[in-house]
């Protein structure tokens, strides 16, 4: 979840607003930090628990100096040149029109998945009360759902994500005062079996190295949205405050994401953890807390659903601004101002996106989640390598250290990008992640002779007017 995510509004592609200048740095942080927990914590961490086990601990501490190389470069870069718009300038910028087009659909491809990734995990945790209800209808449940909040516009619709920005911290925080009061004694329950706090090299790493490499995408997807943070670094009243804001923001990130997962592993046998639940309500089952189930489950998917239908007005947002940047059929970039600038045809494609998602959890209901979240942490990586750091080595004036961070940077993206080929039950989603990739690049080939062919046909007109002149 990201902040541009929550404000996008329709009628307001731009990523400068009238809170231009406005921002504090703590305020920065703050918003990072409630609008970046997601599904993709609450959810997806499960699976790379159960892939590692409590190793997953460093998964989340690599993940987080992976994510602010990302954030350190992309503030930069917009603080240098703040431009309206989506980050993919940056990566046109440095290397023409082909990568500001490819990176535009690679991000809004990314998006469709991430939103179907949220859809699964909303539908998985619905069947927390509802155990024998097809994940399809849930899937198409919320999609309506979703739809309609669009459809009634933007107005409200900030206030109500700042107040959920904050309740999916509360959540952790419950969490983690809660397991300490049950590991303490506080609360009672069956500790008989209970893991505790691995200590040894066997314990921590208990399915191997291998296992640990294929659990960084779940990390670094848990830290998802940062790069649309980092354009909000041109809203600060002191620019320079950029880097201290995501310091911060990741520090604090980091410390309440480590604290629960050690709570959480330690409460539980890391193999009694799957996707079909959230391993901080499975770390809780065995205590004398009924209602923690009901009230943790209901938290997640409320502030689930803000995510997904917030994302849904970014990425149908994104294909506006694609399709007036030429990067896009213009069809998508029509507007209908009866209906507060509705991007209708946009909004349909994005819908047809996650109507995919339902017919493949129709499909595939036991296995859905990982492939979609796996494939859509890999698209998200892909963004950051190229995007963020590869461009940000054209752009910027590069000193020695800024040279060894983009080289750790890419190192653990890679790292992440490659850990799924080496885990069965995740691999497909980086084949998903492949072909996606492996259409785009087509396609923008295509294009790029087609502009090529424009410019030339532009040249010799203009070189005839010169001459007739």
């Amino acid at each position: 979840m990201d902040y541009f995510t929550c404000t996008s509004g329709f009628g307001d592609q731009s990523s400068k607003g009238d809170s231009k200048g406005q921002l504090l740095w703590w305020q920065l942080s703050l918003i990072g930090i409630g609008c970046t927990i997601g599904t993709g914590y609450f959810l997806g961490s499960g699976i790379g628990i159960k892939i590692t086990g409590p190793s997953m601990v460093f998964s989340f501490i690599l993940a987080a100096l992976g994510t602010y190389i990302v954030f350190h470069f992309l503030a930069k870069m917009t603080s240098e040149d703040p431009q309206e718009g989506s980050f993919c300038y940056c990566a046109g910028k440095a290397y023409g029109r082909w990568a500001g087009f490819s990176c535009g659909w690679n991000y809004w491809s990314s998006k469709i998945l991430i939103m179907g990734s949220q859809l699964t995990a909303l539908s998985i945790l619905s069947r927390f009360w509802f155990p024998n209800v097809p994940l399809w209808i849930f899937a198409s449940g919320y999609v309506v759902l979703a739809i309609i909040v669009v459809l009634l516009g933007s107005q409200g619709f900030n206030k109500v994500e700042n107040i959920l920005a904050i309740t999916k911290t509360a959540e952790i925080l419950m969490f983690i005062i809660l397991a300490c009061a049950a590991l303490i004694g506080f609360i009672h329950g069956k500790t008989a079996g209970q893991p505790g706090i691995p200590t040894t090299i066997d314990t921590i790493f208990p399915e191997g190295y291998q296992a640990f490499w294929s659990s960084l995408i779940y990390a670094f997807y848990a830290y998802g949205g940062i790069e649309t943070i980092g354009l909000l670094s041109m809203q600060l009243k002191k620019k320079e405050d950029a880097p201290k804001s995501g310091k911060v923001m990741l520090i604090v990130l980091t410390i309440i994401y480590v604290i629960s997962i050690i709570l959480a592993i330690s409460m539980v046998s890391y193999q009694s953890i799957n996707q079909k639940e959230s391993p901080f309500v499975t770390a809780m089952s065995s205590y004398n807390l009924a209602f923690f189930p009901h009230v943790f489950n209901g938290e997640i998917i409320i502030a689930g659903f803000s995510t997904m239908t917030a994302s849904l007005f970014a990425v149908t947002n994104l294909l506006v601004t694609l399709a007036k940047d030429g990067d896009a059929p213009k069809i998508f970039g029509k507007e209908l101002k009866k209906l507060k600038n509705l991007p209708l045809p946009s909004l349909a494609l994005a819908t047809l996106g996650l109507l995919g998602s339902i017919i493949t959890a129709l499909l595939l209901p036991g296995e859905i989640y990982g492939y979609i979240t796996t494939a859509a942490g890999i698209l998200q990586m892909y963004n950051w390598a190229f995007i963020i750091i590869i461009s940000a080595l054209k752009i910027l004036e590069i000193r020695r250290g800024d040279k060894v961070l983009s080289s750790i940077g890419l190192l653990l993206l890679l790292s992440a990008i490659t850990g799924t080929i080496f885990e069965e039950t995740i691999r497909f989603g980086f084949f998903v992640s492949v072909i996606l990739v492996a259409i785009i690049g087509i396609v923008t080939m295509i294009m790029n002779k087609k502009w090529k062919k424009s410019e030339k046909k532009k040249g010799k007109v203009t070189g005839l007017k010169g001459i007739l002149e």
